[in-house]
């Protein structure tokens, strides 16, 4: 789907200001629940946040203030007022083009938006999708993270596979196409799936990666044993599901948690050790950390 095509309507951006941190992952996933595309920016010298949306004009606010009042309920942080305004269509859509460029990633992947020629590249994975479609287009810190840990990960051939909150299905992109393997890509958002399946047949991959709407571990199709989980979530369901994330792992396998601050990485570590996994890397990509954690073999 180009960029084009998703935005025949005037659009608007919406702001909060103040954001605390810790707050952060919380507030910025709501805003994914309406928006096209999120960005966040550290106000100085205050050390706060600031998040911003760019969505379709006229857009229902029901889903938002649930997702923003399910944020300040889960970081403690009061909503502040949304600010909003209105951003030409045509201008935004030259500004997020320009913005995201080709990129690689690490030593294997190149991320390659769909505005860009594509010729064939010797060398790298490509993973071809956009911005702005669903989370994880390789823009994010988070999942540049998961990207380069499965580098290293992969040298295990991992067979069993898993996506959670998959979002545009990126990693699942990476996972199928430098393994050769099926991947189960999994995500509570119905508008995410359908990206995902649509990511999955503009990279070949439709016969490998499956796109399923799930609710965490709670559906029975998405049980284990996994060789190898992809969690890029938030800290906190990151800790609310680690007895399942544990109890579905083969043993030896290993997963790979993203979408927390380096400042809740304790947390989560704490969390997945009472469920008898280990640490066995940290990546830190500017703010956001990345966890590989393992299962004995045993």
């Amino acid at each position: 789907m180009a960029l084009s095509h998703r935005f025949a309507r005037p659009l608007e951006t919406i702001a909060l200001e103040g954001v605390p941190e810790h707050a952060v992952p919380a507030f910025e996933a709501a805003f994914q629940t309406i928006c096209a595309t999120v960005g966040y920016f550290r106000e100085e010298p205050a050390e706060t946040w600031r998040i911003e949306g760019v969505r379709e004009q006229g857009a229902d606010d029901t889903e938002l203030a649930g997702a923003l009042a399910l944020a300040a309920l889960m970081t403690g942080f009061e909503t502040p007022e949304l600010l909003r305004a209105e951003t030409e269509a045509d201008g935004w859509l030259a500004r997020t083009i320009t913005a995201f460029p080709e990129q690689p990633v690490g030593r294997r992947f190149l991320i390659r938006p769909t505005h860009v020629p594509n010729p064939v590249t010797y060398g790298r994975v490509v993973l071809r999708l956009d911005a702005g479609l669903a989370f994880g287009s390789g823009e994010h810190a988070s999942t540049q993270g998961c990207l380069l840990a499965f580098e290293r990960v992969a040298l295990r051939r991992p067979r069993r596979i898993l996506d959670l909150g998959s979002g545009s299905g990126i990693l699942a992109l990476a996972a199928a196409k430098l393994l050769h393997r099926h991947v189960l890509a999994t995500d509570i958002e119905p508008w995410s799936v359908r990206v995902c399946a649509e990511n999955a047949r503009m990279n070949g991959q439709a016969q490998r990666m499956r796109a399923s709407l799930a609710d965490g571990w709670r559906s029975p199709r998405v049980r284990g044993p996994y060789d190898l989980v992809f969690a890029n979530i938030l800290a906190r369901p990151l800790c609310a599901m680690a007895k399942h994330l544990a109890a579905n792992l083969a043993p030896g396998g290993t997963a790979i948690l993203a979408g927390l601050l380096g400042t809740q990485a304790r947390m989560v570590l704490a969390a997945h050790r009472r469920c008898g996994l280990r640490l066995e890397r940290r990546l830190d990509v500017g703010p956001w950390t990345t966890l590989v954690l393992r299962r004995d073999s045993r």
